[in-house]
């Protein structure tokens, strides 16, 4: 059974609202063979990296870069998961308050510094989330864990 690892840094309702949506997406009827372990990023550990087959990541966007909770999980892991993790599939999701172009741009740098290959577009919002926010996040998670069924 392959493995989907969702590492969040969830401290708002706005920021809760899309994860709930992946994880709906993920998790949908016609996904099929796929377990979907969910960790905070304070939580989630290089063991989580490494026994997952692919991985879905969220975060705020706080003073223009990712939250300190994600950064502190890429840190982590960086090197424990660094030669074993490469082209896995992952994807993305960052709530700002009114913009998200440096946690984007540290998103991007670190998974490529990883070599982990983005599987479906980043899911970037600002503001209060629109229904076709929520909509874009429940296509994510499905997307993600779609890629992963045998």
């Amino acid at each position: 059974m392959a493995t989907l690892l969702i590492v969040h840094h969830t401290p708002s309702p706005n920021c809760q609202a899309l994860f709930e949506a992946v994880v709906s997406g993920a998790t949908t009827d016609g996904i099929e063979g796929i377990q979907v372990v969910r960790r905070a990023a304070l939580a989630a550990t290089a063991s989580d990296v490494l026994a997952a087959d692919g991985y879905l990541l969220g975060t705020p966007a706080n003073l223009g870069y990712l939250s300190g909770a994600l950064k502190h999980f890429f840190d982590q892991v960086y090197y424990p998961c660094l030669d074993s993790t490469q082209g896995r599939p992952f994807g993305y999701y960052v709530h700002g308050g009114n913009e998200v172009t440096g946690a984007v741009r540290a998103m991007e740098s670190i998974t490529t510094g990883l070599g982990w290959r983005r599987a479906a577009d980043a899911v970037t919002v600002t503001g209060e989330p629109a229904k076709a926010d929520i909509e874009a996040c429940w296509e994510l998670g499905a997307t993600i864990a779609a890629g992963l069924m045998d």
